[in-house]
């Protein structure tokens, strides 16, 4: 199973939990810490990851990592769940697919707009305008420069893409050219 499938899978089941319980902020930051907690260090993530070690050997670190950070009962239990199905080492992109999650359960899309140039906010509000009007939903706009896009913008609202950079035409047409 993919390492995508398996993000999506846990994340929507965290998801279902945690906006019934009210725990979404909370377990949100929680399992970011113990993202970062495993991803930051080499030999834990290795141990969590060895199929030699013990089961009950990464029970053991795990209660002590537990016990020492004092998160949430639904977090410990969730990273217990991570553990018996040996996911615990993809809580990095498990977490990062939660919040995806939650941001689409509460209405608000994330969206991406490079530009070849920093963004005046008149600018800013424009785009935002039209991306709410085009999803007909709160939208959460990171802006990027890229010099290399020459002029134009990319927006990028989840896994689409809309291209209308100056660069891109120029390759288009580039293309054309070539190709008759």
């Amino acid at each position: 199973m993919s390492s995508e499938t398996v993000a999506r899978r846990y994340s929507t089941a965290l998801a279902d939990v945690v906006i019934a319980s009210g725990d979404a902020e909370t377990v949100k930051t929680e399992l970011a810490v113990f993202g970062e907690l495993i991803a930051g260090n080499a030999n834990l993530s290795a141990a969590l990851s060895n199929p030699t070690i013990a089961h009950a050997s990464k029970e053991k670190v795990l209660g002590e990592l537990i016990k020492r950070v004092k998160p949430s009962k639904t977090t410990a239990n969730f990273l217990r769940v991570l553990l018996q199905n040996n996911r615990l080492t993809e809580i990095g992109e498990i977490d990062t697919r939660f919040e995806s999650v939650l941001e689409e359960r509460s209405g608000i899309v994330p969206a991406e707009v490079t530009s070849a140039r920093e963004l005046p906010d008149t600018e800013r509000t424009e785009f935002e305008k039209t991306l709410e009007k085009l999803t007909g939903k709160d939208m959460q706009i990171t802006y990027v420069v890229d010099a290399n896009i020459i002029g134009g913008v990319v927006t990028r609202i989840g896994s689409t893409v809309y291209d209308g950079s100056v660069k891109t035409k120029l390759e288009n047409l580039r293309e054309q050219l070539v190709n008759g």
